[in-house]
């Protein structure tokens, strides 16, 4: 990912609803969820939803497929490994073992989940 990639995803993420969007997204991937149960489980209306769902996609956060009638929405778990990537991959100069703390409690939390 290169800086301008990762400005345009924090860019989008930088608004209340959005990051609640893309945290509900993470939370029931990789399968995704529909366009009304996100609407419903975030309590944002339907013409508000479409908007943040646009600037995320946009941005490369967010897969879409059409199922029929109904669009499905998914975290690009590609493009956020990649984002998180750019954050530490120059940390302490390349040294990634100093974020190993880091690392750490992130593992811990997902086996925890």
């Amino acid at each position: 990912m290169d800086q301008q990639q990762a400005i345009e995803c924090f860019s989008a993420m930088a608004q209340e609803s959005r990051l609640a969007i893309l945290k509900l997204l993470m939370r029931k991937s990789p399968d995704g969820i529909r366009v009304s149960d996100i609407s419903a489980k975030l309590d944002i209306v339907p013409s508000t939803l479409s908007g943040h769902l646009s600037v995320l996609r946009r941005s490369g956060l967010l897969n879409s497929k059409r199922n029929q009638r109904e669009i499905f929405y998914s975290a690009n778990l590609e493009a956020i490994n990649d984002l998180m990537l750019f954050i530490v991959e120059e940390c302490c100069d390349g040294n990634l073992g100093s974020c190993e703390k880091t690392f750490q409690l992130l593992l811990s939390k997902t086996e925890k989940a």
